[in-house]
C-alpha cells in the first residue's frame, strides 16, 4: 500500500485537532513529514497531543515545507484569510494541495487557483468533509427515493447560542459565521439545489455578540428554476435548535439532527380521491366545513450507527479515503473546486448585500424574469430598460433614485427606481 507523504500548514483547531488528529490514526496510508505554525507552543502541543514521530520536522515558517520535494500533499490549514495566497504558493511550488474552508473570499480567487492547478498539473482539493456526513447521506437517500414527493423546501439550520471573541469573528480576516460554519450547510444545500448556474440569493446578516464585527447570524434563501426553495441559517443567537434539517414535500416531510432522522409520507395511490369543489363545502348537517381527510401516513426513522458517533473522525476518514484514491489511482474528486466555486459565489453575494444594507443602500435584487417577458411582448417601450436587461440579464440592475425634493417623494412608484449605469 502506497503511503502518502504529507505536511500540514497550521496547527490550530483545524490543522492539529482535525487533520492531524485523524491522519495520525491512519499511518498505513499517510505519513507525516512536516508541520508548520508561526507559534512554537502550538507545534509543541500538537506533537505531544498526537504523538508525532521524532522524524517529523517542526517549522515556524511554512516556506520551509517547500524544501521537501518528495511530498505528495500539503494541507493548508492556515488562518482563513491565508487560504487563498498560501494555497496559490503551494500550487506554484509544484505540490498537490488540500485547502481548508473557507476556500477563498471571492470567485476570482477560486478561478485563479483552478487555473494554477491546471497549469501545474497538480491536484487541488477543498476540505468540505460534511459532504460525507452520515445524516446528510441518509437525508439525500430519502429525498432521492421520491417518497416525499416533489420537494418544496429544504431548511438547514446550523444554529446554537454562543458568544465569540477570537480572530474568527474578525471580518477583515475572512471570518464570521457564514465563512466559518456556513461552508458545511451551503455545500450540502447546493447539492440539493443541483443547479449549475448562479441561484437567486436573498440574505440577511447581523452581528449580535461577535466582538470582531463578523456575522454571528445569517439567513439566506436560494432559488433556481424548477428547484426547491433552499433556506440556510447559520446562527449563534438561537438557544433553541430543535432540528438541523426540515424538508417539506408534496407527499410528506422529514426532520433530522446529526443523530436521528424521522420522515412521514403517504403514497398517493393509497390516499382518498379528492375532486375540486367550486361550491362551498358543507358538513353532513349542512353547516360550513373545512377540507379534512385521513391520510394513510407511513413513518420511518434512522439513527446514527454507534460506530459513527465521532462525527469528525467519520467524515474525515471518508474524505481522506476519497482523496487517497485520487492521489494514488487518479480517481476523480467527489468534491470538486468547481462545486466550491459556486458556494463562494453565493457567499460573496451575501456579503455584498450585507455591506450595501450596512451602508444604508439598497441591497439590489435580481431583475425578475417578468420584465424580460414584458419586453418580449412589447409592453415595455424604454430603450434604456431594454438595454439594461439585455446587458445585465440575471444581475442586479436597479437602484433607488435620489430624492431631490418633496415633489420626488410624491412621485409615483414607477419613478422611484432608475436603471443603474
Amino acid at each position: 500500500m502506497k503511503q502518502i507523504k504529507y505536511a500540514i500548514i497550521g496547527q490550530g483547531r483545524s490543522g492539529a485537532d482535525i487533520h492531524a488528529k485523524y491522519l495520525t490514526t491512519d499511518k498505513d496510508r499517510f505519513k507525516m513529514i512536516a508541520v508548520a505554525d508561526p507559534l512554537q507552543e502550538r507545534l509543541n502541543h500538537a506533537k505531544k497531543t498526537y504523538n508525532y514521530d521524532d522524524s517529523v520536522m517542526l517549522y515556524t515558517d511554512y516556506h520551509d515545507i517547500f524544501k521537501h520535494k518528495d511530498l505528495d500533499l500539503i494541507i493548508n490549514a492556515s488562518m482563513s484569510h491565508q487560504h487563498y495566497p498560501i494555497g496559490m504558493e503551494i500550487l506554484q511550488n509544484g505540490f498537490n494541495v488540500l485547502i481548508e474552508k473557507p476556500l477563498a473570499n471571492k470567485v476570482q480567487e477560486v478561478d485563479n487557483l483552478i487555473a494554477a492547478a491546471k497549469k501545474t498539473g497538480k491536484v487541488f482539493a477543498v476540505f468540505q468533509q460534511s459532504r460525507f456526513a452520515p445524516y446528510y447521506i441518509q437525508i439525500k437517500k430519502v429525498i432521492d427515493s421520491g417518497v416525499l414527493g416533489r420537494i418544496i423546501k429544504i431548511t438547514i439550520a446550523f444554529s446554537g447560542f454562543s458568544r465569540r471573541w477570537d480572530w474568527q469573528t474578525i471580518d477583515a480576516l475572512n471570518a464570521g459565521g457564514l465563512r466559518n460554519t456556513g461552508p458545511h450547510p451551503l455545500d450540502q444545500a447546493l447539492r440539493f439545489l443541483d443547479y449549475e448556474g448562479m441561484p437567486e440569493v436573498v440574505c440577511h446578516m447581523d452581528c449580535a455578540n461577535a466582538l470582531g464585527g463578523g456575522d454571528d447570524f445569517c439567513q439566506l434563501i436560494m432559488k433556481a428554476p424548477g428547484r426547491p426553495v433552499l433556506e440556510v441559517e447559520v446562527s449563534s443567537c438561537n438557544p433553541y435548535s430543535p432540528f438541523l434539517y426540515l424538508v417539506q414535500g408534496s407527499c410528506g416531510g422529514l426532520k433530522a439532527t446529526t443523530n436521528r432522522a424521522d420522515w412521514k409520507y403517504f403514497i398517493p395511490s393509497e390516499a382518498p380521491v379528492i375532486t375540486l369543489s367550486e361550491k362551498p363545502i358543507a358538513r353532513d348537517d349542512g353547516g360550513p366545513a373545512y377540507c379534512g381527510e385521513q391520510l394513510p401516513w407511513k413513518e420511518e426513522s434512522w439513527d446514527l450507527p454507534p460506530e459513527h458517533a465521532d462525527l469528525f473522525i467519520t467524515i474525515s476518514s471518508r474524505f481522506y479515503s476519497m482523496l487517497y484514491n485520487t492521489l494514488t489511482e487518479g480517481m476523480p474528486l467527489e468534491v470538486t473546486p468547481e462545486q466550491v466555486r459556486q458556494q463562494i459565489a453565493v457567499t460573496e453575494e451575501c456579503h455584498r448585500q450585507h455591506k450595501a444594507r450596512v451602508a444604508g443602500k439598497p441591497a439590489f435584487f435580481v431583475l425578475p424574469a417578468v420584465y424580460g417577458n414584458k419586453i418580449a411582448a412589447g409592453r415595455i417601450k424604454s430603450a434604456k430598460v431594454k438595454k439594461a436587461v439585455k446587458k445585465n440579464s440575471g444581475k442586479p440592475v436597479f437602484k433607488k433614485a435620489d430624492k431631490k425634493n418633496s415633489q420626488t417623494k410624491k412621485a409615483s412608484k414607477k419613478s422611484r427606481y432608475k436603471v443603474r449605469k
